[in-house]
């Protein structure tokens, strides 16, 4: 680990719906070291997705300071990666097509480089020899990994994954996770990933950010020091099953104090 990548001090967000104020963030700090793995964890409708499109610079907050790299994050850019769980793969184009896509604006760059780089990240990704299948050719965990090729293949900083894996059966989303943790090896990134999948997030992490209930503050912050390279069988260690239930009590502790108040 190193210096801050990205710094979330007093962040906000309110919203206006049916003329009336929801707040969906209140005084979020967050911090992710360089080649950090964070987990932004919670339960659904606490505001996740809305801070991870506030670092992505696709909304912008209602007061707080957010700076990647030590500069205010004012809009999109190349710095970042972003991988939604919808796919978002342009149907007309190969596979390679997709990733290198991502690498359109890049004057810099002839086609034939272009596709060399795309061809390396599909090949990292595990998908060597699918790179001329359309979308519609490839299963979910598939395209799932050409979405994720397409997200590195500028070499982002910082890589945003918003409940990626959750429309993926059981056994593809094991196989995902383990290759994310692959890939992040690989590529030494940061890494901000929104769940609500507490084994997810604990396989996964570096240190986990928990969420209560809207509006979202974080609630609790938790090291993870398993050992890495990460096993599956590591998930049914001692060590694995505390920390699932200390985030569960403050999960469900939050929960209950959320309905007492409803009551």
């Amino acid at each position: 680990m190193g210096e801050v990548r990205l710094r979330a001090s007093d962040i906000n967000k309110i919203f206006i719906s049916n003329k009336k104020e929801v707040v969906a963030l209140q005084d979020v700090h967050m911090n992710i070291q360089t080649g950090e793995f964070v987990s932004l964890l919670g339960p659904s409708g606490c505001g996740k997705s809305t801070f991870l499109r506030l670092v992505a610079g696709l909304d912008t907050s209602t007061g707080g300071e957010l700076e990647l790299d030590g500069k205010p994050i004012t809009g999109a850019g190349r710095d970042r990666g972003v991988v939604f769980q919808q796919y978002s793969l342009l149907p007309w184009l190969h596979a390679w097509e997709n990733v290198a896509f991502a690498l359109k604006k890049e004057k810099s760059l002839n086609k034939s480089q272009k596709k060399e780089m795309a061809m390396h990240f599909l090949k990292l990704v595990g998908l060597e020899g699918f790179e001329n299948h359309y979308p519609s050719q490839m299963s979910g965990g598939m395209q799932q990994r050409v979405a994720i090729a397409r997200a590195l293949v500028y070499k982002p900083s910082l890589l945003l994954m918003d409940e990626p894996f959750g429309a993926l059966d059981a056994q593809t989303r094991k196989e995902m996770q383990d290759l994310l943790l692959h890939v992040w090896e690989e590529e030494k990134c940061s890494v901000l990933f929104v769940t609500h999948d507490v084994d997810e997030a604990v396989y996964l992490s570096d240190r986990i950010y928990v969420m209560s209930a809207r509006p979202g503050r974080i609630a609790k912050e938790i090291q993870v020091e398993l050992p890495r390279p990460r096993e599956w069988d590591m998930q049914l260690t001692t060590e694995f099953i505390e920390y699932k239930r200390e985030i569960i009590i403050e999960l469900q502790g939050k929960r209950n104090v959320s309905a007492a108040k409803q009551a």
